[in-house]
This record gives C-alpha cells, sequence and structure tokens, in this order.
C-alpha cells in the first residue's frame, strides 16, 4: 500500500488560494445547506486543487454539503487515471465517479484536419456530465476555471465573437437542470500551478486539445503575459472590469436606451451648488472613454 502524500493546507500559498475560494463562495452564494456538489476533475491541476481544497472547507463551512468528484473519461488513447482516482480517494478522501464516454472518437471523426477540437469537445463533455449530474441528483457542479481563463475568455469574445462576455461565477444552465459555478474566479493560475507541484499531485496531461498547435486560447495567454510586463495588475483589471459595467459607454440599445435620452440640467446646478469643490467632477472624466484628448 502507497504512503499518502501530506497535503500541507496551512502552506501560504494554499492558505491565500482558500481564502480567494471563500470570498468567492460566499459573495455569489456559490453554496448552501444541504447543496449536493459535484466538482469536475480532468485530472489537470485547476480541477484537482479545486477539489482538494473544497474538501478542507468543507470540514469548517458553517453550513453542511456533500462533495464528490466526477472524472469523464473520453477514451483518448495511453488514458490512465489510476494515480490520480487513488490521490482523490485515499489522500483526500473523497469519492470519485468515473464516467465512461468514447467521444475521443467523435470527435476526431467530425472535427476537419487543421481545426481545433475544443468546441466539440467542451460541447459533448458537458452534455454528458449535466446528465450526469442531474441523473444522480447533485444540485450544483463546481468547475475549476481559475481568474487567467475569465481574462482569457474575454479577449477571445472580443476577438473573435464579436462580444463582450465571459465566464460568470454561477451559472443556469440552458436548460434549467443545474447551477454551474466557478469557486476560483479570484485564484490566478501561477499559485495553482505552485501548489500543484508543492502537493505533488499526480496530474493527467490532455493529449486530445493540449497538443494541438495555434490554440487560440494559448494565443490569448501569450498575450496577457507580454501586457503584463508592461502592466502588472493587468489581471486584477481585468477582473475588476468584468463586475464594473457601464452600459451607458457600451452601445448595447436592447440594455440601454439610447433612443430616448433626454437631458436634465437641474441634477447638474444642483450639484456643483452643493459641493463647488473640484471633488465634484464625475468619476466617468477619468476614464478613457470619449473625454479622452488620445483619441483626437
Amino acid at each position: 500500500m502507497k504512503n499518502k502524500i501530506k497535503i500541507d493546507f496551512e502552506h501560504p500559498k494554499a492558505v491565500t488560494v482558500r481564502k480567494q475560494i471563500v470570498k468567492a463562495l460566499a459573495e455569489y452564494n456559490l453554496l448552501e445547506q444541504g447543496d449536493k456538489l459535484m466538482v469536475c476533475v480532468s485530472g489537470g491541476k485547476d480541477s484537482a486543487v479545486l477539489l482538494a481544497l473544497l474538501g478542507y472547507i468543507q470540514k469548517r463551512a458553517p453550513y453542511s454539503y456533500n462533495l464528490e468528484a466526477v472524472m469523464l473519461d473520453q477514451k483518448q488513447p495511453n488514458f490512465d487515471a489510476t494515480r490520480f482516482a487513488s490521490w482523490v480517494r485515499e489522500d483526500l478522501g473523497i469519492q470519485l465517479h468515473i464516467v465512461e464516454k468514447d467521444t475521443y472518437s467523435v470527435v476526431t471523426q467530425k472535427v476537419q484536419e487543421g481545426s481545433t477540437f475544443c468546441s466539440l469537445c467542451s460541447r459533448l463533455r458537458r452534455a454528458i456530465l449535466y446528465d450526469f449530474a442531474t441523473e444522480k441528483g447533485f444540485t450544483k457542479m463546481a468547475l475549476g476555471h481559475h481568474r487567467d481563463d475569465l481574462n482569457q475568455t474575454l479577449l477571445l469574445n472580443l476577438f473573435y465573437t464579436g462580444k463582450l462576455s465571459s465566464m460568470p461565477p454561477k451559472l443556469l444552465s440552458d436548460d434549467k437542470r443545474n447551477i454551474v459555478i466557478r469557486p476560483m474566479i479570484y485564484v490566478a493560475e501561477d499559485d495553482l500551478i505552485e501548489l500543484s507541484k508543492l502537493w505533488q499531485i499526480p496530474l493527467l496531461p490532455c493529449n486530445l486539445c493540449g497538443s494541438q498547435p495555434n490554440l487560440k486560447r494559448k494565443k490569448m495567454k501569450v498575450l496577457l503575459q507580454e501586457l503584463q510586463k508592461e502592466i502588472p495588475h493587468i489581471n486584477e483589471s481585468m477582473l475588476t472590469a468584468q463586475s464594473n459595467i457601464k452600459l451607458s459607454h457600451l452601445r448595447d440599445e436592447s440594455l440601454f436606451d439610447f433612443n430616448n435620452l433626454k437631458t436634465d440640467r437641474t441634477l447638474a446646478t444642483e450639484k456643483i451648488l452643493n459641493n463647488p469643490s473640484p471633488s465634484s467632477l464625475s468619476q466617468s472624466s477619468l476614464d478613457f472613454d470619449d473625454n479622452d484628448d488620445s483619441l483626437f
């Protein structure tokens, strides 16, 4: 019998990530009393660290919830979850379900040469996991997306689909059957890499999409890494922007009524009379918008 790897949950990095997860859980009411939580694990670092910390948080939370892990075996060549499954069941003491569905053959047959597998693979994987969650009575599904994933997705949609859209912390599926939560929206990927090494997690490589060249998400990751050299807090700023939306400074007519805008100068006059100091200037004057001289 193998020796259990002692997981140091009180390591400073683990404490930092745990606090960020707890912050998201509290702010968005991600977990509630009596929830039956299904943590979707791939064998990668993100979902593995999430699973470990949710298990630790479960023992100290002010409410009770059940926690089980679910892994999808997509029948990729050389897929072997033995060591990872042992880590989950023995080192973490968490029940693990392995759902076997051959989506690998479907994806490799359907996707044209030169195209990426990600879109079709993710749709198939999501449908299988949604069905399993419903069948087994799980009330929530937890995914391992982190802060950097949210920012990369924001750029992907902006550059390639013409949408301002990212990954929400909590999502009701289109068919209304499942609620998806993302407890690691505040967590940096570098911290997850460090923790996975520190805890010696037996990770599984993705031989399907991870080996494909020219993935758009990889391009966004490299772009953000380059920008971070000049803008050190770019990831924090981009994450904050996703909860600090000014609809009047965009152009979505379904969300803001531009056609019926009317002036009301009495409000501005009252503000100046009541507070004539420079601090009464609107915060919008500090934004990069149509007041920015560099636009002219």
